[in-house]
């Protein structure tokens, strides 16, 4: 099945602008894009059936709230078939709070998030690095983070003029 087959130019338009803003209410955007509330209460079930939804999050500013570090793990792996059962395990910690699945030279890229260094120590050296299949990591700790954002749908979500 094509991947876009149910997808039109009207979803584009009520996922961008709620990747804008989550909290927009479905009446609000309705107005926006010339539907009812209802039709995008349709088509947002339509997509989180399709699995294009998956849910929203709130964004917190996790430095506000006394943790400080940001950083990324390079994750090396004894055998890359332990991905999954590695990457269970690093479910299990809190502090990792996404990993990837690559190529290059690591098996996995991971951020994680702590309060201070000394909590990154304990981090790396009481969790991650007992990890069973972990071979090794390299850690990078990031200084500032610019840019988060969702990629452009290239939608107009603005009224076209006549």
């Amino acid at each position: 099945m094509e991947k876009n087959l149910e997808i039109d130019n009207i979803d584009l338009k009520i996922l961008t602008l709620l990747m804008e803003d989550a909290n927009m209410a479905y009446t609000e955007i309705g107005k926006r894009i010339f539907v009812s509330g209802g039709t995008v209460h349709v088509r947002m079930k339509k997509m989180e059936q399709m699995g294009i939804v998956r849910g929203s999050q709130l964004v917190i500013d996790h430095t506000k709230l006394g943790w400080d570090i940001s950083g990324f793990l390079g994750i090396y792996l004894d055998k890359s078939s332990l991905y999954e059962d590695v990457a269970i395990e690093l479910l299990k910690i809190p502090e990792v709070v996404n990993i990837h699945y690559t190529t290059g030279i690591y098996s996995i890229f991971a951020k994680i998030v702590c309060r201070d260094t000394q909590h990154l120590r304990e981090v790396l050296h009481d969790k991650i690095q007992k990890v069973s299949g972990i071979q090794r990591t390299e850690t990078f700790i990031s200084l500032e983070e610019r840019i988060s954002r969702p990629i452009p749908f290239g939608v107009n979500v603005q009224p076209d003029k006549d």
